[in-house]
């Protein structure tokens, strides 16, 4: 398993990182949202800027802890800089599969890490040890082979997207993980799994629609660097992926649905 080649085509760059900073707590990691009470000891694994992280402190108040963890030290330190300042919040560069924690808090989550993993299970149990007996995992995710736009994009960047999941599928990672979660959890011994569909929809009449559908151009603008790099596609497609699917985002997108599960369940020993 090739946790390494993973690692490196997980490394966030370029328009990319402008998503991080748009996510909120009830935006995108709406379950989370519901579950939260004043007072809990969170850890949030790969925080990214912290954004969400910022609202799971806001939610659990002064009298609780919220760790946010991330492997990028310069999301780290741009996590540190905005939201190091809210009482009870501290950000760590860590690594998920050598968290250095065990039972210690209510609830262990993550959003949108597990689709960069070549070795889930190993992130899986690190995540379980770090919970209290009795705490909670939550985990969201993709499955990007079930993804769906109205109407098709433009062929360069259907194209675009076959070589992306090639790409990620040649690092060992699940393009269909949201869907494996369950499976995953029964095998570290987690209990009591509730599955709560939070597919993510953008629709033209959204005020931020032109920002959510654009996180494909944006992909192809950021990886397609990186795919050229390891020979999946040339530059001249990835760039014609990024502006013709621009140019249908104007004129012709109605709708973008990007399928997402949130998975969560109890560690009882």
């Amino acid at each position: 398993m090739d946790t390494k080649m993973a690692r490196n085509r997980a490394e966030l760059s370029g328009k990319l990182t402008n998503v991080l900073d748009s996510r909120t707590l009830t935006n995108s990691h709406k379950r989370l949202a519901e579950i939260i009470t004043e007072g809990m000891v969170i850890l949030d694994i790969g925080c990214g800027t912290g954004a969400i992280t910022r609202g799971i402190a806001e939610a659990v108040g002064p009298n609780g802890r919220v760790v946010g963890i991330d492997s990028n030290p310069t999301l780290i330190q741009k996590a540190r800089q905005s939201y190091g300042e809210i009482p009870g919040l501290s950000f760590e560069t860590g690594d998920i599969y050598n968290l250095p924690y065990e039972q210690q808090f209510d609830i262990v989550t993550c959003s949108r890490v597990l689709i960069w993993l070549s070795d889930p299970l190993k992130g899986m149990k690190m995540m379980t040890s770090a919970a209290k007996i009795g705490g909670r995992i939550l985990i969201a995710d993709y499955n990007h082979e079930k993804i769906s736009w109205n109407p098709l994009p433009p062929s360069s960047m259907l194209n675009f997207y076959a070589a992306y999941l090639k790409w990620r599928t040649e690092a060992g990672m699940d393009n269909t993980i949201a869907d494996n979660l369950p499976g995953l959890f029964r095998k570290v011994g987690i209990e009591d799994i509730t599955i709560t569909p939070l597919h993510e929809v953008t629709n033209r009449r959204d005020p931020d629609f032109q920002t959510r559908i654009g996180i494909w151009a944006d992909t192809a603008s950021s990886r397609g660097v990186q795919m050229a790099r390891d020979g999946f596609i040339c530059e001249q497609d990835y760039v014609s992926a990024e502006n013709d699917y621009r140019e249908w985002m104007m004129r012709e997108a109605e709708s973008l649905t990007m399928y997402m599960l949130a998975v969560e369940g109890v560690r009882v020993c």
